[in-house]
């Protein structure tokens, strides 16, 4: 593990727990050459998913792929860099347990628009404005007076 303050590959680690959050390991090391403490996290490297696209063309899953798309539609939005990687994070488990070697491009689709839709209704809106392909304004109109409907909707009362 090369530090990223010296970037040399001598390093001792201190401390070793479960990262929940990331499914993996975080490691709390110390540089050998600068002194300098820092964290890693290492997560098992899933196996091999497909992501099936509309035209029938298949590809591999990318995780970067995954967290670029929600970080444009969370440009400019006070949402966190924690809260977007619970988000892909979530999303990726999501998809492994289905236990399927392939998973439809609209599948994932879903998956995002729902996480957005609980954290915010403009990454939503944008996200959708792509995701869904809105033919013109009024389909946008569309899907914000649903989304403003069931912001106003009281919540379900405990039975």
């Amino acid at each position: 593990m090369r530090c990223p303050y010296c970037h040399k590959a001598d390093s001792q680690v201190l401390d070793t727990r479960e990262a929940p959050e990331s499914d993996g390991i975080r490691r709390r090391r110390r540089c050998n050459g600068c002194g300098q403490r820092f964290t890693t996290y290492e997560r098992v490297q899933p196996v091999s998913l497909l992501i099936v696209k509309k035209n029938g063309l298949r590809e591999e899953y990318n995780r970067h792929k995954l967290e670029a798309g929600i970080g444009l539609a969370c440009t400019k939005r006070p949402i966190s860099a924690a809260t977007i990687e619970d988000m892909v994070n979530s999303i990726e488990s999501a998809l492994f347990r289905r236990g399927s070697a392939e998973v439809p491009a609209h599948t994932v689709g879903e998956l995002i628009l729902a996480h957005l839709r609980e954290v915010d209704p403009v990454a939503y809106i944008r996200f959708a404005s792509v995701y869904l392909n809105f033919a013109d304004l009024a389909e946008m109109e569309q899907a914000i007076e649903a989304l403003l409907q069931r912001d106003a909707a009281p919540p379900p009362t405990p039975a």
